[in-house]
């Protein structure tokens, strides 16, 4: 922290048990988790920074705990490790969002400044999103309105115990790589029809099947951003490779996105946004710390 970051997130933390990615993932399910959490937050706060909380569930890509259900809007596989998961029934549909609404009173109580719903990856959200992942034709499936319900769901539900003044984002994936998939003006359009119920959009892509983009290059994911914030009012969060003080200054300078996500660099060098971005010309770069 004294590195720099203005502000830090406390990524893929659980709403369920069995919504984990992985078998050693944080979660937020009990009350018993808030103690604990609520260290995490001090800890931040003593370096005078503010600490959000990203709240996920992994459907279909969940560590399956001791053979747990694996949940999902429709019954298509990730891949052949994960295996096919079970379609959920409209109760279970009800059942997590409420997991997301006590996990957000929970985040509330710890003294969290903020909270980041997770929509990306291919995990749950972002899963009914998806008309890749999301074939039903009830009231969560179908067209793009009925495919956004669940989100939408859970954002009222977050606002139903953190209040219109707390700051809650989501986090997106802007382009699915695969025809038929999400578009980044998709997610724009999906973005812009739940603005006043968030306060940023943090756009990532990919994560809904096992395929990659063709190339990665330095800020490959900063069009993405640019796109989105073309359909909202809302500030945008840009992240991806986006290495050097120069390409950092581009990307707000134009006004391609109004914050700078980092994350894997550092793991590796906790100076890293001091040492590379800050001068006299830049004072802040926000960051999504991994």
């Amino acid at each position: 922290l004294a590195g720099g970051a203005a502000m830090v997130m406390l990524e893929s933390t659980g709403v369920s048990p069995n919504g984990r990615l992985f078998s050693n993932d944080i979660g937020i399910f009990t009350d018993e988790h808030v103690a604990p959490l609520k260290k995490v937050v001090e800890a931040v706060h003593a370096k005078n920074t503010p600490v959000f909380i990203q709240l996920t569930h992994g459907g279909r890509k969940s560590w399956r705990n001791g053979g747990a259900r694996l949940l999902a809007p429709s019954p298509i596989a990730y891949d052949d490790e994960y295996g096919i998961p079970e379609e959920m029934s409209l109760s279970e549909i009800r059942s997590e969002i409420d997991n997301f609404r006590l996990a957000a009173r929970r985040s509330l109580e710890a003294g969290f400044d903020g909270i980041e719903v997770h929509a990306a990856h291919g995990h749950l959200v972002h899963q009914f999103l998806s008309p890749l992942s999301n074939h039903r034709t009830d009231e969560y499936g179908g067209s793009p309105e009925k495919r956004t319900r669940f989100l939408r769901d859970i954002l009222e539900a977050v606002r139903s115990e953190v209040g219109r003044d707390y700051p809650v984002l989501i986090r997106v994936s802007a382009s699915d790589f695969t025809e038929g998939g999400l578009t980044p003006v998709d997610v724009a359009k999906i973005s812009a029809s739940l603005e006043p119920l968030i306060d940023a959009v943090d756009v990532s892509s990919g994560g809904l099947l096992p395929v990659n983009p063709a190339a990665t290059p330095e800020g490959y994911q900063v069009p993405y951003a640019s796109i989105i914030k073309q359909y909202v009012s809302i500030p945008i969060i840009a992240v991806g490779k986006i290495y050097t003080k120069e390409l950092a200054e581009f990307i707000l300078t134009d006004r391609l996105a109004d914050f700078i996500a980092i994350g894997r660099p550092l793991l590796g060098d906790p100076e890293y946004i001091r040492s590379t971005f800050f001068t006299s010309e830049v004072e802040a770069v926000g960051v999504n710390s991994n």
